[in-house]
């Protein structure tokens, strides 16, 4: 299979003369799953929603296979996004979102899941958080994209559905690059193949977990 590769370049913005992001720049494989770890206001929400295009960067540059992609709508095929808030509407049925986001090629795998058929017959409104965000996880992974990027996705979630969640990621990584960032580091630090800290706008690429501790986002003994 050929690597497809999304590269992010001079990424910029600003809010009310406060530098959010600051010149960042970011390499995702297929295979590469990137966990971005960074404090509450260190940008790290802010870079996915601009990659994805959601929110405007004063500048910013992204090329997909070499490809510098300048529309928000060049990207929807080629990246996709998990937000920190649900979005599947309450009233759909459990299959009818099925449907509707997985190609029918795909759908007796999707449906193989123990966690998915243990709720197909419900609706959107009668899931767990935990469900939800499974279901929510599983359909952005199983998409035609290429990239995903995931924001928060252990938001709430039990140390069960997180370990489930993980082996969903870890397995669609073989297909897929991931971006991933959360505030529930260990998680990260777990799933991740390489890592990123996000300080003050700026982007530092670690080559050891330990540099989190150097750089002051985690105390001695806390990884």
């Amino acid at each position: 299979m050929t690597k497809s590769v999304l590269e992010v370049d001079s990424v910029q913005k600003q809010y009310d003369g406060k530098i959010i992001v600051s010149d960042v720049y970011l390499k995702c494989e297929t295979a590469d799953i990137i966990g971005i770890l960074g404090r509450n206001g260190s940008g790290k929400s802010t870079l996915l929603k601009i990659i994805f295009g959601i929110v405007t960067a004063d500048f910013k540059f992204v090329r997909v296979d070499g490809v510098v992609k300048s529309k928000t709508s060049e990207l929807l095929n080629e990246i996709s996004y998990l937000p920190q808030d649900n979005f599947i509407p309450n009233s759909f049925s459990i299959k009818k979102t099925i449907q509707l986001a997985i190609a029918k090629e795909k759908l007796q795998d999707f449906y193989a899941d123990e966690m998915i058929q243990s709720m197909l017959n419900k609706k959107i409104k009668h899931l767990s958080g935990g469900e939800l965000r499974y279901l929510e996880i599983k359909l952005i992974l199983n998409n035609a994209s290429k990239f995903v990027l995931l924001d928060e996705p252990y938001n709430g979630l039990s140390p069960i559905m997180i370990e489930k969640i993980n082996k969903l990621i870890t397995t669609m990584s073989s297909v897929k690059g991931i971006i991933i960032t959360d505030h529930n580091y260990e998680n990260v630090i777990k799933v991740s193949t390489k890592l990123a800290l996000m300080k003050e706008g700026k982007m530092h690429h670690l080559n050891d977990k330990s540099e989190l501790v150097e750089k002051g986002y985690l105390k001695s003994g806390m990884i």
